[in-house]
């Protein structure tokens, strides 16, 4: 029987927790973000975005610091959002940027000029214009949303859509993570409109095993 032409092997998704120590329970603090970044890392999470924007420059490089040392015998990528300069100082895989964050085509210099092309850059996106100029910059990858509603993301606008998402993906070669809303639910149609994966803060936060999950989806 002719079998026809072999099917690609499956697409393994790029998991990426992002944290938010103030949504843990039930009591938030370092100590609780900590053991949720070993819980992320141990359950098969890829990346894990270290997002805590009231931490001090010091009380931040403790807790990347902290993370890397926690997750150094699993597969997990730490990032530092937003803070170049801890990332640096800490020893993370990279910086992820923000709108109000440095230019994406000056991280790419600096990581040029350092030598460091191993260093990782990613941004955050809400319109295929955005994502073509991140890509344009030297961005490795994108964050693509509010896909799905989510109160957290509800200063970027409504959500975006899957068919939003998909027009992204399809606009731009570098790899685009889906964010904003995403749950064990929604997550494969993400995947279905070419997501080279998810990003998401409760999905990971409340749902230790989600990591197992997804990948068995």
């Amino acid at each position: 029987m002719d079998t026809g032409t072999p099917l690609p092997p499956a697409r393994k998704p790029i998991l990426c927790y992002v944290t938010d120590h103030h949504a843990l329970e039930p009591a938030p603090g370092t100590d609780a973000l900590l053991a949720a970044i070993r819980r992320a890392a141990d359950a098969g999470v890829d990346w894990i975005q270290i997002r805590e924007k009231d931490l001090d420059a010091r009380a931040l490089a403790a807790v990347v610091r902290l993370a890397l040392e926690s997750s150094r015998h699993t597969a997990a990528k730490i990032f530092v959002n937003d803070r170049l300069d801890v990332a640096i100082a800490a020893g993370a895989a990279g910086v992820h940027l923000g709108e109000m964050s440095l230019p994406v085509e000056t991280v790419v210099q600096w990581r040029r000029s350092a030598g460091r092309m191993e260093f990782e850059i990613g941004v955050s996106c809400h319109s295929i214009e955005g994502a073509k100029a991140a890509q344009r910059g030297g961005a490795d990858y994108i964050f693509f949303g509010p896909v799905f509603p989510t109160p957290s993301k509800a200063a970027f606008g409504p959500p975006q859509g899957i068919e939003r998402l998909r027009e992204v993906c399809m606009a731009v070669q570098i790899p685009v993570l889906a964010i904003g809303g995403v749950n064990l639910e929604n997550a494969s149609s993400s995947m279905e409109a070419s997501a080279a994966g998810i990003a998401a803060i409760r999905l990971f936060q409340e749902f230790p095993d989600a990591a197992a999950r997804l990948r068995r989806m």
